[in-house]
């Protein structure tokens, strides 16, 4: 008979491996992305504020050194063609089992827009961008770190222009420099470094790889890579549908398949539907003691299942926008209750969307409050806005 693992159970576990239960912080941002499997990064303000949200002591400080200085966090792009913020130990799967894919695909369409730009009649054209990457890596490793623009002052070819829906309104004509520097860095050549700017910026200097992490990314398997990271997605988030890690690791259906018969997973009943749970993680979690948290958007935590009804309630129409990205939001014992913002003169903001009792809106507010202290001013405003989080935030 399979093991029943209900709604509480899974709340329970969500509070303590993602580190968000008070007894079960992280000590480090190295631990807390570990708990995570990876730390969403399209937003670079998530990055410190879902660590900010773990540790006991935040710092972006202790961020910075785990990105910039100890190297132990690594930026790449990965599942779903999202850039993550990885263990350095993990970042071969990651490359190997999702980044790979993503590259093979990109430089097929890449060859393609390659055809629009002029070049001689006859151009080998997989021989000429092959030699331009191997020149820009090589002006990359001389200089140590740089920004695009410098790049192409040392590999001119990077100016070549493109021809983009051509005859169209929306006609451009874009130089090829940053679809070089995507199918190098998602090919693991080279990676973001430092941002130029503070910690909010989405402008990097890169660094070729080598240099980077004094040797190459570990070579994996593509098989080994995808059954780790499946492992590792059901440490963190299972148990789970199958068709959760699908949508996280946005592999195949074949993929997903033979990643979980290598893993060997325990099958269990989720309230009724199947899932998956690895198979010495069979033993009851009990609830930890109650907590409120204030995660931002795009937070690993909600973007680690596709199903989210046993966390989110009623409450998707505010916390969401139309491409299914979260806005930040107010979570308690392993469910959402509501969301919070920013304002323009720094407050932090909450609102409850459902009945908590007295006890837990004033843990909110002081959460709230808490945050707002430790921003000092710095204003946060998400990417990618929902509805609720640009109602309080206000003009």
């Amino acid at each position: 008979m399979r093991r029943k693992i209900g709604v509480d159970e899974r709340r329970a576990r969500l509070g303590i491996r993602h580190r968000l239960a008070g007894e079960h912080r992280a000590a480090t941002p190295e631990e807390a992305a570990d708990s995570l499997v990876a730390l969403h990064a399209t937003d670079p303000a998530t990055v410190h504020l879902a660590v900010a949200a773990r540790l006991g002591r935040p710092a972006v400080a202790e961020v910075e050194r785990a990105l910039y200085d100890d190297r132990t966090l690594l930026r790449l792009l990965g599942m779903r063609r999202t850039m993550f913020v990885v263990p350095r130990e993990l970042a071969p799967a990651v490359q190997v089992g999702c980044a790979a894919d993503i590259a093979r695909k990109q430089r097929r369409l890449l060859l393609a827009h390659l055809g629009t730009a002029g070049l001689p009649a006859g151009t080998d054209l997989d021989g000429w961008l092959r030699e331009v990457e191997d020149s820009t890596v090589h002006a990359l490793a001389a200089r140590g770190s740089a920004g695009a623009q410098q790049l192409a002052e040392d590999e001119p070819r990077l100016r070549t222009q493109l021809l983009m829906a051509e005859g169209k309104a929306y006609e451009s004509q874009p130089y090829l420099t940053n679809r070089v520097l995507f199918q190098l860095a998602v090919d693991g050549r080279i990676v973001r470094g430092r941002p130029r700017g503070s910690w909010l910026s989405t402008r990097y200097e890169w660094s070729a790889t080598r240099d980077w992490l004094g040797g190459e990314l570990a070579e994996w398997s593509p098989e080994a890579a995808r059954a780790e990271l499946a492992r590792c997605w059901l440490r963190a988030f299972g148990p789970a549908p199958v068709s959760d890690l699908r949508w996280w690791s946005g592999w195949t259906g074949g993929q997903v398949k033979k990643a979980l018969a290598d893993v060997g997973p325990a099958e269990v009943d989720l309230d009724g539907e199947p899932g998956v749970v690895l198979p010495d993680d069979l033993e009851p979690v009990a609830a930890p003691r109650p907590w409120v948290a204030l995660l931002p958007a795009l937070d690993p935590t909600p973007m680690g299942w596709a199903g989210r009804d046993w966390f989110l309630g009623e409450h998707r129409a505010a916390l969401f926008d139309r491409t299914g990205n979260i806005g930040p939001a107010v979570w308690s014992d392993g469910r959402i209750i509501g969301g919070w913002a920013q304002r323009p003169d720094g407050e932090v903001v909450v609102r409850l969307l459902e009945d908590v009792g007295t006890e837990t809106a004033a843990a909110a507010r002081a959460a709230a409050e808490r945050l707002g202290g430790w921003l000092g001013g710095v204003r946060v405003v998400p990417r990618f806005r929902t509805p609720l989080e640009k109602e309080l935030a206000g003009p």
